[in-house]
């Protein structure tokens, strides 16, 4: 049984993030989406980013969906799994997740690094792009699941 770990701060999840879970979802035969606790500097917290993904996977029995905090080869190795899954949405993310691939690989040389290119549709996507405009009063709803644009809208509304 081939165990993955697709981890991320995810802060908010994303459609691109989804994308890339159920894609890796569909090669391996388990998918742990490990959202990173960081301790400050995050829209949601830990605990709300978890929820926010957990509903984005409902009715993916292969999935689960923790949070972690240390080093993502630590949690691998916990989790049993023998990948490591990443997104890639440009040639400019690039250079820094050959440098973490290559980190992680001294780590954890038993520990595969695979790489999803994002769809299409969601190259230009991401969390600190959504957090950006949906502050600013866009309507990310096509951008992330639907109870994600409401948590944002929740975080914006002026009270």
């Amino acid at each position: 049984m081939t165990v993955a770990v697709f981890p991320g701060r995810f802060d908010p999840v994303t459609n691109g993030h989804v994308d890339i879970a159920l894609r890796a979802a569909s090669l391996f035969d388990s998918l742990v989406v490990a959202v990173v606790d960081v301790p400050k500097g995050s829209l949601f917290s830990t605990g709300e980013r978890v929820t926010l993904f957990t509903k984005a996977m409902e009715g993916y029995p292969n999935v689960t969906v923790k949070s972690y905090s240390g080093l993502t080869v630590d949690l691998a190795r916990t989790e049993s799994a023998g990948v490591l899954v990443r997104g890639i949405r440009a040639v400019t993310g690039f250079e820094a997740e050959f440098d973490m691939a290559l980190m992680n690989k001294r780590m954890a040389p038993e520990i595969e690094s695979v790489y999803l290119m994002s769809s299409l549709e969601h190259l230009f996507i991401s969390g600190s792009r959504i957090r950006e405009v949906a502050r600013l009063g866009y309507d990310v709803t096509n951008l992330v699941p639907s109870h994600v644009a409401e948590a944002l809208q929740k975080k914006f509304a002026v009270g």
